[in-house]
């Protein structure tokens, strides 16, 4: 009974990690060669191969790792790009507040699932917010970094081999942010959000042009706050 038990967890697990893998394709598939780009940038920017790899590594953030680069070459300052680190990152602070960490019950997983939580793996679960568990989520998560990593490996050595420069490489995160949104957004719900973020991110432009990023997330979550409390009180008036 033990051993057919024991079967039993060994072949859920598999179908929760692969189950999170294929969750994970739709978004790969994007995210794959954008790590191209990320390690052609790198070998045009004139830096070791190994620079790529090392920093999806210790910073496992595609919109980062791209900054990263040309502020690297520039010789900015330390504290600048620590600035920057953190107003570009900021926004995953509110991803956590529906992201389905609660699942993820072991400490290193958890720790291994904060630390990959990337605007693709949220897109994800906020697209499918159930059905989420411990081994299906982390895998979800590890299926994104190792398209990165890979990603980012193969433009390296595609690099290497190009005989020119090629230009324009920067806009690749943005085809996919577009991707992810409009993934996001299929349902009617969505849109009010899409709506509100656009306004958000227009304010911030005209009143904060060079932190429009950081006060337009600001003002996102604001705008979001004051509808969630607009229909609440709708919903108890109905009631």
């Amino acid at each position: 009974m033990i051993v057919v038990m024991d079967a039993l967890v060994v072949t859920s697990r598999k179908a929760e990690v692969a189950a999170g893998v294929r969750a994970s394709l739709a978004a790969g598939l994007g995210m794959y060669p954008i790590g191209v780009a990320f390690g052609l940038l790198v070998v045009q920017a004139g830096l070791p191969w190994w620079v790529a790899p090392a920093l999806s590594i210790a910073c496992f953030a595609g919109s980062l790792e791209l900054l990263l680069i040309g502020l690297i070459v520039a010789a900015t300052p330390l504290a600048t790009i620590a600035l920057t680190a953190f107003l570009v990152n900021f926004r995953h602070v509110f991803y956590a507040f529906t992201f389905p960490l609660h699942v993820v019950r072991n400490r290193f997983a958890r720790a291994y699932s904060v630390y990959t939580l990337v605007d693709e793996a949220y897109a994800v679960t906020a697209a499918n917010p159930r059905g989420w568990t411990s081994w299906r989520l982390v895998s979800m998560q590890a299926a994104f970094q190792i398209y990165w990593v890979g990603g980012g490996l193969t433009g390296v050595l595609l690099g290497s081999m190009l005989p020119a420069r090629i230009e324009g490489l920067e806009f690749a995160l943005c085809a996919l942010f577009v991707t992810l949104t409009l993934d996001a957004c299929r349902s009617r719900d969505g849109v009010p959000s899409l709506l509100l973020a656009a306004l958000s991110f227009s304010i911030a432009v005209v009143v904060a042009p060079h932190a429009a990023l950081f006060v337009g997330l600001l003002l996102f979550i604001a705008t979001l706050v004051a509808r969630y409390a607009l229909v609440r009180r709708q919903a108890v008036v109905d009631a």
